[in-house]
């Protein structure tokens, strides 16, 4: 579906999301302790650089915007998913390949959410005439 212009920047930067996704589900299936710690090096940082940037911009505008709208449990699913992927993240400074795995399964599963369902929503009721 093509994505109102307010919602298209978001909804490019999951891409990139999903090659982490891909990258540190990899790493995990390795079993490799050196593949695993050069994945949650690039994911911690990639994290800081764009993940992070991605889910502050979703907090302040647009879930802020869909709770008003009504769609109070979409934003509390979305706020919760970023909280756990947060702290997965931390918790890679010490990598761990069930950590990884984690990762990878949420950040997947909250990418798909974001776009089949928060986005979906966020069109409905902030952008009816899209």
């Amino acid at each position: 579906m093509k994505r109102h212009a307010a919602l298209q920047q978001l909804s490019r930067e999951h891409h990139p999301a999903l090659k982490l996704a891909r990258l540190a589900r990899f790493a995990a299936d390795s079993a490799h302790a050196l593949a695993i710690a050069e994945a949650a090096e690039k994911i911690v940082a990639a994290f800081r650089e764009e993940l992070e940037p991605h889910f502050q911009c979703e907090e302040k505008d647009l879930l802020p915007a869909l709770a008003a709208a009504g769609a109070g449990e979409l934003v509390a699913r979305t706020r919760a998913e970023h909280a756990e992927l947060r702290d997965l993240n931390r918790r890679l400074a010490e990598p761990d390949g069930e950590l990884l795995a984690r990762f990878a399964t949420l950040l997947n599963d909250h990418v798909r959410f974001e776009e089949r369902e928060l986005f979906e929503t966020a069109q409905q009721l902030l952008y009816p005439e899209h």
